[in-house]
């Protein structure tokens, strides 16, 4: 991002960001349609009007000078300030945006000064009855716009922001001398204070929000300021004590004239006569010269603040082509005025002042500041969640305060016009992806929610943590942590993972690595975890994979057990692997298993053949009498598996084996079972077998099984002390095996 062009600054101060706002504030909408409010909403209304704007504009200005006093402040205003902090892709959206409120704005006050200059013109026509020849051109209020747009163009064009910036001052002077003889003038005539009513409107009012929304650019004001950024000498300072300033000021004198309006004159005169102040001033023609001033310093204002955003953006290279960035971002070599985004700004408020209907360009505005201040509040948002630790801004709003800004903007934006907003929105995020595709580098909207979540996923791990051993009778979900050194070999264990951790629990896969710690094995490791994160991407996988290195299988057993969970729980359970008659892996599980044992983790080892998991069609569960604690654990782990969409078409199938004579209470207990923790197996896949010699039940799950896509078998520290390696043998009919040892019994 280019910011060469934004270095020359003027060296204003804090005076010209409170006048321009405090200018923007008290125009055109308080001179003219102030009064319009008050008669249609009533003194309460009004007074809600100026609330909720401010509850919008409020929260987004100390949003924004927040973020100005984060880093070091160039031209631009508020779209520099956000893009340099969020990036452009953000950025953009937020400032195109912005830039067509801040072009439109000028048409808008510039339409409120013709509608002032009406009074002038009859004045001169009365007094120079010749000029009625020449009417049409005085009383055109277009005419009119289009001559003074004219005025206007050809002295930004040729004399720049200095001169906006020393009109400032006379025209704020002029626009408290206009209030102060509103403030002390008499009533209309006729108005008696027993007419006084605070509470009724006129009839048939126009609604609420419609009359906010031709109210609310008046509100707008109060970012006017920050497109002076480039020419502050300490922008940090000026940003927020002027802008904060103007709008305390705003609201206070805002409130005084709704009371004055209401104690001066009656709603039906408050609602036909635009410049009923006017007539309540001590000296009436006050009124329209003020008006006329406040016009014509705010759209002095916002055509200085305009052309730099324009000038910031092109700089920016937002626009398509190099060329026309190029051209957008040219200023004077002698003064750096943005001499051909103050032409395009022209144009812009040329086209809607030949339009002509101050109402219909006050909707236009209304909207493209909600959305902008929405945004503005969003972002602000998100980065008081994120906690990113470069974010130190000097000037601190709060998380609360942005999100009323930001569900307000919002809000309203669609209780004003839902078909505006609509549009807006879409327009909004159509320049969002535009910018992202070929500024992906550039942060923006991922980049906050990735902080953000972050925050949350760390603050709910040790909620979590916090938790557990506070916990009594949970409901058994898997955290199951998996070491297994043939992950890029075999994929059988990395699936069983993942399709644990899919939709019930969690899981954490790590890859083992044998060797000691060093320059060459950790990169040996970096790439083997690349080769692991590519495998878990192309799976969708939702497991959490890692490398482990240490000297020896035990060893990294012993280290990864004592592991904290992503879950912000602890591991409860294990899984390891071993394929089909590798006696020495097998001798490894058997030879760690109390290690498991004295962390009191479910065990789960996988015995893995060529078949792998077959098609998916069949789990075959075998339970044992005598082992119902390791039974349920089965049973879960059947369950938790149908969850995947690997395994949706699939079955279960459960075999109960009894010696003999127990059969008919077992059927019963085993129905129970299923019946109660209503499990999707049906009755007619329950299978139980009268055993009379324990030494054949292996010939007798070859037999029954030798088909099942995957085989669930219990066992116990027992088995492994009698039977040892031989244990886990016999099975050569079968598919994959999942050997299952519960520590203790699971709630199904």
């Amino acid at each position: 991002m280019s910011d060469k062009f934004l270095k020359n600054k003027a060296n204003f101060g804090t005076a010209p960001v409170f006048m321009t706002a405090i200018s923007t504030i008290l125009g055109a909408i308080l001179y003219l349609r102030f009064g319009y409010a008050v008669a249609h909403t009533g003194f309460i209304g009004a007074i809600a009007i100026i609330v909720l704007g401010h509850l919008v504009t409020i929260p987004t200005a100390m949003a924004v000078a927040e973020i100005a006093t984060n880093r070091k402040v160039e031209g631009g205003g508020a779209y520099y300030i956000i893009s340099r902090s969020f990036g452009l892709n953000i950025g953009a959206s937020i400032g195109i945006a912005l830039f067509l409120s801040q072009a439109i704005s000028v048409a808008f006050y510039v339409i409120a000064f013709a509608e002032a200059f009406i009074p002038f013109s009859n004045f001169l026509i009365e007094k120079l009855p010749y000029l009625n020849n020449y009417s049409d051109l005085f009383l055109n209020k277009r005419i009119i716009g289009l001559i003074l747009m004219t005025i206007l163009t050809l002295i930004m064009l040729t004399k720049g922001a200095n001169v906006g910036i020393n009109l400032l001052y006379f025209v704020v002077l002029i626009l408290f001398i206009s209030l102060i003889f509103f403030f002390f003038g008499n009533r209309v005539e006729g108005f008696n204070l027993s007419d006084v009513n605070f509470i009724t409107t006129i009839e048939n009012p126009d609604s609420f929000f419609y009359v906010f929304t031709i109210i609310f650019p008046a509100f707008t004001g109060i970012a006017a300021g920050l497109g002076l950024s480039g020419d502050l000498g300490n922008p940090k300072k000026s940003i927020p004590n002027g802008t904060l300033l103007a709008t305390a000021f705003g609201i206070i004198i805002y409130i005084l004239v709704a009371i004055k309006l209401v104690v001066s004159a009656s709603l039906d005169d408050l609602s036909s006569d635009q410049l009923i102040m006017s007539k309540i001033a001590i000296w009436g023609p006050i009124i329209p010269i003020g008006l006329a001033c406040a016009a014509i310093s705010s759209a002095l204002g916002s055509i200085m603040v305009a052309p730099r955003t324009l000038q910031a953006l092109g700089a920016d290279n937002i626009f398509p082509t190099n060329k026309l960035n190029k051209w957008i971002s040219h200023n004077k070599k002698d003064s750096y005025e943005p001499i051909n985004a103050s032409l395009i700004s022209c144009i812009i408020a040329y086209f809607f002042i030949y339009i002509g209907d101050i109402n219909f360009v006050a909707e236009v505005i209304s909207m493209f500041f909600m959305v902008t201040y929405g945004a503005i509040c969003t972002i602000s948002l998100l980065e008081h969640f994120s906690a990113d630790p470069s974010y130190r801004p000097t000037f601190r709003s709060r998380w609360y305060i942005s999100l009323i800004g930001a569900f307000l903007s919002f809000w309203l934006m669609f209780k004003m016009n839902s078909t505006y907003a609509i549009i807006s929105l879409i327009f909004m995020s159509l320049i969002y992806v535009y910018i992202s595709k070929y500024n992906s580098s550039n942060g923006g909207i991922i980049k906050l929610f990735k902080g953000v979540l972050f925050q949350l996923s760390r603050q709910l791990q040790i909620f979590v943590r916090k938790k557990e051993y506070n916990s009594v009778n949970d409901h058994w979900r898997p955290f199951a942590i998996c070491v297994t050194d043939v992950t890029l070999e075999k994929r059988d264990t990395f699936d069983l993972m993942r399709w644990i951790s899919h939709k019930y629990g969690f899981g954490t896969h790590m890859h083992f690595i044998e060797g000691y710690l060093n320059s060459n094995s950790h990169n040996k490791a970096k790439k083997t975890l690349s080769k692991l994160l590519n495998l878990a991407e192309g799976s969708r996988s939702k497991v959490y994979l890692d490398t482990i290195i240490s000297p020896s299988f035990t060893s990294a057993i012993a280290q990864v057990i004592q592991l904290s969970s992503i879950s912000g729980k602890g591991h409860n359970l294990i899984v390891l692997e071993f394929g089909r008659g590798d006696t020495e892996k097998i001798n490894q599980i058997i030879k760690n298993h109390h290690l498991l044992t004295t962390k009191n983790l479910d065990v789960c080892i996988l015995s893995t053949t060529y078949r792998s998991y077959g098609y998916y069609k069949e789990i075959h569960i075998w339970i044992s009498a005598d082992d119902y604690q390791d039974s349920n654990l089965q049973i879960l782990l059947g369950y938790i598996l149908l969850g995947h969409e690997n395994w949706k078409m699939a079955k279960i199938k459960i075999f109960s084996t009894y010696p003999h004579g127990l059969i008919e209470k077992q059927k019963k207990q085993l129905l129970t079972l299923i019946k109660e923790g209503r499990l999707p197996i049906s009755p007619s896949n329950i299978s139980l077998i009268e055993i009379q010699d324990d030494k054949k039940i292996k010939s007798i799950i070859n037999k029954k099984s030798s088909l099942a896509d995957l085989t669930i078998i219990g066992f116990d520290e027992k088995d492994l002390v009698q039977e040892g390696e031989n244990y886990f043998k016999g099975y050569d009919k079968l598919g994959n095996i999942l050997f299952v040892n519960s520590m203790n019994k699971k709630e199904i």
